[in-house]
């Protein structure tokens, strides 16, 4: 199973409005999943090694104020890992919290393809300051191994 990066077709506009930064990968798969356990298999529990780096974050970030989870987050739809869920539907699952530096969500798709599944995983990420600015700039590298790698864990 490969992991592509595709360009996104996603209106961020509903979901996150004003978002600058956007990207989504993709992967097929064989089966039947629907959005919810797409996205449980990709983020519950993550793999040790993202963990590690999830919490070598929070030691960053926190003199600075920021969020180290979606912990107090309203989560309507439930929490999957870490991830408050905003918005659910069979074939798609909208993840994500608003900081002080920076909003994210995380949008998790299933849609049919040939005889199995197309499960893409798209970020939107709206800053909102230097802070926010720079930290994505940080955390991009890592973003797209992390990404690439949950995506993986679907199909297995």
């Amino acid at each position: 199973m490969t992991v592509h990066e595709i360009t996104p077709d996603v209106d961020p506009g509903p979901w996150l409005a004003g978002a600058q930064f956007v990207d989504a990968y993709r992967i097929e798969i064989d089966g039947g999943l629907d959005a919810r356990e797409a996205a449980t298999r990709m983020f519950a529990p993550s793999p040790r090694w993202v963990r590690t780096l999830v919490n070598l974050r929070n030691l960053i970030v926190a003199p600075f104020g920021l969020k180290t989870s979606g912990a107090g987050e309203r989560a309507t739809g439930g929490m999957i890992g870490i991830f408050p869920v905003v918005s659910e539907t069979p074939d798609r699952l909208v993840a994500g919290f608003n900081d002080s530096h920076l909003d994210f969500r995380v949008l998790v798709d299933v849609a049919p393809a040939g005889a199995g599944q197309q499960v893409t995983a798209t970020t939107l990420v709206r800053t909102h300051n230097r802070l926010g600015r720079l930290y994505l700039a940080v955390i991009m590298p890592f973003h797209r191994l992390v990404v690439r790698s949950l995506l993986l864990r679907v199909a297995a």
